[in-house]
């Protein structure tokens, strides 16, 4: 039986290469990497270092890719 969600064939874990899985795995590790190392910076950093509420930011930070580089490069004032 088919899963389907929204129209579109589900694919399973056990579905995927080999290097498929490698990938998935490998991105999925660096994007918790940076999100951690982040969140671990706004919690250290004083408010008034941080540009904008801090509870904002560690709402961006949850944002895949993008909110963890987005707080390094516009988050932090220098």
């Amino acid at each position: 039986m088919d899963t389907k969600h929204r129209g579109k064939k589900c694919r399973k874990w056990s579905d995927l290469t080999t290097r498929q899985q490698t990938v998935t795995l490998v991105l999925g590790s660096i994007q918790l990497s940076l999100a951690a190392t982040a969140w671990a910076d706004l919690a250290k950093r004083p408010a008034a270092q941080v540009n904008g509420p801090k509870l904002v930011w560690t709402a961006i930070i949850a944002i895949n890719f993008i909110g963890p580089v987005l707080y390094f490069v516009k988050g932090i004032r220098r």
